[in-house]
């Protein structure tokens, strides 16, 4: 692949871990839990994506995550990450079936092995989006997640600060995870 998709181009391809940590709070048990979880991410690349004078590359994405022997994922997510060259600009969308949608974004050169992005319920450049019950119970406030590219490895970790009934403070759900290239 040529270094139209920037920082992304590592991300190319097929990735599997078994290492992630969710740490959240469990309705079952009442408490926080850290859980251990295999995850399997499909990045297919696209582009360019013109928009006016704009030329966009990107990144099709899915991933799925599972706890210990599961057979269905316990979580999901379809979207895409976005590279714009002329401005630094990356971007991740994606949507969570759990009625969230998430437009995040930050900058980074295109030779960047780590780079940061961020979105925030209600701003106007990167938002959050979430259905009513999530707005009552579980809402995400920011989410920020890190990437940091190493070869034929990529890790991230990510923070969602959530105003949740069950805390008098805003509560922090962690996911961290190495995956390694598989295809």
């Amino acid at each position: 692949m040529g270094n139209e998709w920037g920082p992304l181009g590592a991300l190319i391809g097929e990735w599997e871990a078994e290492g992630g940590l969710d740490t959240a709070y469990s309705h079952g048990e009442g408490k926080v839990l850290g859980t251990p979880y295999r995850e399997k991410v499909s990045m297919k690349p696209f582009g360019p994506v013109d928009n006016g004078s704009q030329h966009l590359y990107g990144l099709d994405y899915k991933t799925a995550m599972w706890r210990g022997s599961e057979e269905n994922p316990f979580h999901t997510e379809v979207g895409y990450w976005l590279w714009d060259a002329a401005t630094g600009e990356v971007l991740r969308g994606f949507v969570v079936p759990r009625g969230i949608t998430v437009l995040a974004g930050g900058t980074a050169t295109a030779d960047a092995v780590e780079f940061t992005l961020k979105a925030s319920l209600g701003d106007d450049q990167y938002p959050i989006g979430e259905g009513r019950y999530l707005t009552t119970h579980a809402s995400s406030l920011r989410y920020e997640v890190t990437i940091t590219v190493a070869e034929d490895t990529w890790s991230y970790r990510e923070t969602t600060m959530l105003k949740m009934k069950e805390f008098d403070d805003l509560f922090p759900h962690t996911d961290h995870n190495t995956l390694h290239k598989v295809g």
